[in-house]
């Protein structure tokens, strides 16, 4: 993938679009976290409810740390010999970050991406970029830019182009202080 659809992808996330982009085992959608208009508008368009939260995704921990509490030893042992990769981990959100990010949890959902293209969006970027399966939600996520374009139709502001990861299912979710698998 070529340097201008990160830079299109970067200018349509800076006006506060959303665009769906290849992850790991899905395509993504994705917006600004720190623009609730345009989070709002993403569950809006997915059809979630704003009480489940949303995943951050990131090319490396430092685009995550301003979102979340300082982590203990333990917890970036256990969290940091996963990443990159795709585990999902709730971790202690900072006590501003928005309800429409960590829905009604005191714990934001973070990953630190393996998938290349992601990584390379991400550090273009420059920061953590929202990310959910881009579907309506309860319906089966798309895999290709076709499938996209198919279900939102011209709802999104840009589709970054490009093939998904070889994992056959989303993210495992876990919970860090707990350890516990919340999906799988």
């Amino acid at each position: 993938m070529n340097t201008w659809h990160f830079k299109q992808a970067i200018r349509i996330l800076t006006a506060g679009g959303i665009i769906a982009y290849p992850t790991e085992a899905v395509y993504g959608l994705g917006c600004d976290p720190l623009n609730e208009k345009a989070v709002a508008r993403l569950l809006a368009l997915k059809q979630r409810p704003w009480q489940k939260g949303l995943i951050l995704i990131a090319a490396d921990y430092t685009q995550l740390a301003p979102f979340l509490e300082p982590l203990t030893p333990n917890i970036k042992k256990r969290v940091f010999s996963s990443w990159p990769g795709a585990v999902t981990w709730l971790l202690p959100a900072k006590s501003e970050i928005s309800p429409l990010l960590r829905g009604q949890s005191s714990k934001l959902a973070v990953r630190v991406t393996a998938h290349p293209p992601t990584i390379k969006l991400c550090q273009h970027w420059g920061r953590a970029l929202v990310s959910t399966s881009a579907n309506i939600s309860t319906r089966q996520a798309a895999k290709t830019a076709f499938k996209v374009r198919h279900i939102f139709c011209d709802r999104l502001d840009y589709i970054v182009p490009g093939a998904v990861g070889k994992r056959q299912r989303p993210s495992e979710i876990r919970d860090a202080l707990t350890n516990s698998i919340l999906r799988f």
